[in-house]
């Protein structure tokens, strides 16, 4: 068995501390008050016993509140008083400076929590170090002098959680969608170097990874462009080629017709879609921004989002050139093709592309032979999205978060982002952001209600406002921010084109930018209010109510404040575990509620539960409609690669029934064994859950290449202890 000390490091539990520590408050107080030798020896048995039963690593801090317990039951009252007074006492001594045994511990990569918490991020690298400690350093300063004291507690206590902390001193914001065609079209500055209209397909693919790398650096949440933006440079090279290759003939003195001409230059545009198209995938895996990790960005595809004719059809040549390459993967460090994180890929279902017959169906058929290969692309249904984004169909912010369909046009507030490709009249999507999210437990909900359904919608409007307050606190960190804390995003076009000094207060209201309301545990919230999951016909009214309610909450706040509020299905990425962990320091163990060490995202089935995956999709659809801020559903599959004709009954009904959605499949690799099915989850001789090659039984995991999605996108450097027996405990849906 093992602890986690303050410092993040993971040791080995010690019974003799425990001893050690009740003694120690014992010998402070008068004989009479005292315990007993076999008294304290019992305590440290308890105490020893409550962490071994609970199935995962205990912190110190609970650990204490354990023992702290244990000393009450016992009735040695002076000797707690002495023991809380001593743990007070050293608390003080920590806050005066609580980040140094965090950040000595992250240089010493001996902290195993954040080893654990962003599952694409490499705690070894030095950029990755810098980006934790200064993470350590603006946490410390969030909690102690920028949020109020509630806030804070709620958010160490699991009630809540405050998205992203350790940015939160700085004025930065979450995600958006990249105006790259402004960029391209009009030009753009980086790093205070003049970037002109490019004059090819390829320059304009250098510029949109070069931009990338930059606003990666400039936010904290993930970006998304789409391919569109780029595809009206494919006939720019074409038109080049058609010229040098005519000119080339001719000083030849080898004449040539226009349609040999075309032909030739035709084969010079193919291969530049590839080059191009190359450069995207390897610059964003190799791309380092300042936070330490690849840039998170996804790529839309998305034929009907630019005019029918020769724009089309280039579009879908970089998409086929897209879906080529990244079913081939990227190499690994002994040659081995594998599966890359990013960029995330979402390919738009439509009435030209979703049926056999149809124009783009080969298209179709290839985005399914990527998702069984390499668990991407995820997709939009163009039909179900414009059902419910008032005839608009746009990607989401890098793996879920949507914005609010455009209210702003229709208000006439005008182009206030200064955009070079603002038309007037039409919707706008590319160019805005999401502000924060702020996440709340809708577990923790129904056990502080003890099963009450009165008490229940009670306490959730206590918590909503709660996190109306918080979500105010991020709101409020951005207003006054200067357009200078970052020229690419808010003076260069990627977002707005404002004026040296401006603010960005105006893009914070009329619906320009969104800030979510994120929640979790939907399915153990039902089941402890009503006894049944919410796939339950007598449940799912419930669980419905609750979403309802908070979209209630979300609107009423939209009203009063003119910003876009959004329910948004929230990813879990560490906070699952997290989430966990306090509900059973709360409430203990509560069968089909909190017994997991994780908790469910969003509104999503229970992973355990079983059912079929069209059924899932259709259950799922009606909660993603009430998640307008961001959500996506998926099934769990098996191996797809030699049933692809199954893949695309699953992407025909997502279509037909569900906005957006995924499949999840497996990609793994030993590098001791060359082994290349799926790497299994395991408890070692200690209890920990470890990943183990079946084929030799390695279990290092610097020699393993495993990839599973997660929370929307998918992660390549393994996940904390909550997370992992998730993964463990899936049930296949296909």
């Amino acid at each position: 068995m093992r602890i986690i000390k303050r410092s993040g490091t993971e040791v080995a539990f010690d019974i003799t501390k425990i001893v050690a520590a009740v003694e120690k408050a014992n010998k402070e107080v008068v004989e009479t008050d005292r315990l007993t030798t076999e008294q304290i020896k019992e305590i440290a048995k308890k105490v020893t016993l409550t962490c071994s039963s609970m199935d995962r690593t205990f912190s110190v801090e609970e650990i204490q509140d354990l023992v702290e317990n244990e000393i009450m039951a016992s009735q040695a009252f002076q000797v707690a008083r002495k023991y809380i007074t001593y743990r007070y006492t050293r608390a003080l001594v920590r806050k005066a400076n609580s980040t140094d045994e965090q950040i000595l511990s992250l240089i010493e990569c001996n902290n195993e929590e954040v080893k654990q918490e962003n599952s694409n991020k490499n705690p070894i690298v030095n950029s990755v170090q810098r980006d934790y400690m200064a993470g350590e350093v603006s946490k410390d300063i969030t909690k102690r002098f920028l949020l109020p004291e509630k806030i804070v507690k709620a958010h160490e206590e699991g009630i809540i959680h405050f998205h992203d902390s350790d940015y939160f001193a700085q004025h930065m914001h979450n995600c958006c969608l990249i105006n790259l065609e402004d960029m391209l079209q009009n030009g753009t500055v980086i790093s205070e170097t003049m970037i002109d209209r490019p004059k090819s397909f390829s320059t304009a693919c250098n510029i949109a990874t070069q931009s990338i790398a930059q606003i990666a650096s400039s936010q904290y949440g993930g970006q998304s462009i789409t391919l569109s933006h780029l595809a009206p440079f494919v006939d720019v090279s074409r038109k080049k080629y058609l010229k040098m290759v005519r000119e080339e003939f001719n000083a030849a003195g080898l004449p040539l017709d226009d349609s040999q001409i075309a032909s030739i230059a035709e084969l010079r545009v193919r291969e530049e879609i590839k080059r191009g198209v190359q450069m995207i995938q390897y610059q964003v895996i190799t791309l380092m921004t300042t936070n330490g990790q690849a840039p998170f960005v996804t790529v839309l595809m998305y034929l009907d989002e630019v005019p029918e004719g020769r724009t089309r059809d280039d579009l879908a040549l970089v998409i086929e050139e897209m879906l080529t390459q990244r079913i081939l993967g990227v190499k690994n460090e002994k040659g081995i093709y594998i599966t890359p994180a990013f960029p995330k890929l979402i390919y738009v279902l439509e009435e030209d592309n979703v049926r056999e017959g149809t124009k783009y169906w080969p298209l179709t058929q290839l985005a399914a032979k990527c998702t069984a290969k390499r668990m991407v692309p995820d997709y939009i249904s163009e039909k179900i999205m414009k059902k419910l984004k008032k005839g608009d169909c746009y990607p989401c912010m890098g793996c879920r978060s949507f914005l609010t369909p455009d209210r702003f046009t229709e208000a006439g507030i005008g182009n206030i982002a200064n955009a070079k490709n603002y038309i007037p009249g039409q919707h706008k999507y590319y160019g805005r952001f999401n502000q924060g999210v702020v996440t709340l437990n809708l577990v923790d909900v129904a056990c502080s209600s003890d099963g009450d359904m009165e008490r229940f919608w009670k306490i959730l409007d206590e918590r909503l406002q709660l996190c109306y307050e918080a979500l105010m606190c991020r709101h409020n960190r951005l207003k006054g921010t200067p357009s200078d804390v970052a020229p690419i995003l808010w003076q260069h076009g990627a977002l707005a084109r404002l004026k040296r000094g401006e603010t960005i207060d105006k893009l914070l209201y009329n619906g320009y930018s969104t800030i979510s309301l994120g929640y979790a545990g939907l399915c153990e919230c039902t089941r402890y209010m009503t006894g049944f999951s919410h796939t339950n016909p007598e449940a799912t009214p419930f669980a419905m109510e609750v979403m309802q309610r908070l979209n209630d909450a979300c609107n009423q706040w939209k009203e009063e404040t003119n910003i876009d509020f959004s329910i948004y299905g929230t990813p879990l990425e560490s906070t699952t575990y997290k989430f966990a962990k306090c509900l059973q320091k709360r409430f203990g163990k509560i069968e089909g509620v909190t017994d997991k060490n994780y908790i469910t995202n969003s509104y999503h089935v229970h992973v355990t539960e079983e059912i079929d995956a069209f059924d899932k999709l259709s259950f799922e659809a009606k909660f993603q409609e009430l998640s307008p801020g961001g959500a996506v559903s998926y099934v769990e599959v098996p191996n797809m690669q030699n049933n692809i004709d199954a893949v695309l009954a699953v992407m025909q009904h997502i279509y037909d029934n569900i906005m957006y959605a995924e499949l999840n499949t497996k990609s793994d690799y030993c590098q001791r064994c060359d082994y290349d099915g799926e790497i299994q989850i395991v408890s070692d001789k200690e209890g920990k859950l470890v990943w183990r090659c079946p084929n030799c039984g390695n279990t290092d995991e610097d020699t393993m290449n495993v990839a599973r999605r997660t929370c929307g996108y998918i992660g390549t450097q393994f996940w904390n202890q909550g997370r992992t027996q998730e993964i463990r405990e899936r049930v296949l849906h296909l």
